[in-house]
């Protein structure tokens, strides 16, 4: 499993000419395939005219789900080099289109290709991205006592707080780097006097 990815901080759009070519890429997280089609969709209602509406995604931490479209363009100019750039880049979970409003000169496969990747690069600069690390979920159950201290104490030590469930007792749950786990029992009994649980659930990828 991946350590880590990136993802687009923000959905956003960025315009580009190239050889009098208007190139707008817009991009945008993408949590499933459903929602990566959806933003394609709608990109492509918002621009009815253009000359081209090319695509790519990539959807799982692991790449699991990767498409791409060149929408009318020489097979292998626009959809692939879009998605080799979001690849290269280790961005996961990101949906990207590129609109090509042609401006009467011909740019040849070569310039194409360089022109659809470049243009994703470009945007993701532009935007921005965020890293999404690995983390264990844990769920602490600590007595009402001492549960503000405690979560005051955990966010002054950086760990991700997740969120709280008030009962009873009062459940924790964080996110934890695999290789702090023992470090954070440890730490949870002395700031607790050993009186906070501590369960461990399954992974999942928070801000980083």
């Amino acid at each position: 499993m991946q350590e880590q990815y990136l993802t687009v901080a923000r959905e956003g759009v960025h315009e580009t000419e190239i050889n009098r070519s208007r190139f707008l890429c817009a991009l945008a997280p993408a949590a499933t395939e459903r929602e990566a089609q959806d933003f394609v969709a709608r990109v492509r209602r918002e621009h009815p005219t253009a000359t081209h509406n090319c695509f790519a995604y990539v959807i799982g931490a692991d790449a699991a789900v990767q498409k791409a479209s060149d929408d009318g363009e020489p097979g292998g100019t626009a959809g692939v080099p879009m998605l080799q750039m979001l690849l290269r880049r280790d961005v996961r979970y990101v949906a990207a289109v590129v609109t090509r409003y042609y401006g009467g000169v011909k740019l040849g496969a070569g310039g194409l290709i360089r022109a659809y990747g470049g243009c994703v690069g470009e945007a993701l600069d532009a935007i921005g991205t965020v890293t999404r690390r690995r983390y264990r979920l844990a769920t602490v159950t600590v007595d009402h006592q001492r549960a503000g201290k405690l979560q005051n104490d955990l966010r002054s030590t950086g760990r991700s707080v997740r969120d709280v469930r008030y009962a009873e007792a009062v459940r924790i749950e964080v996110g934890l780097p695999d290789a702090d786990v023992d470090a954070f029992r440890g730490w949870l009994a002395d700031a607790t006097a050993g009186t906070a649980t501590l369960e461990l659930g399954g992974e999942a990828y928070g801000a980083g």
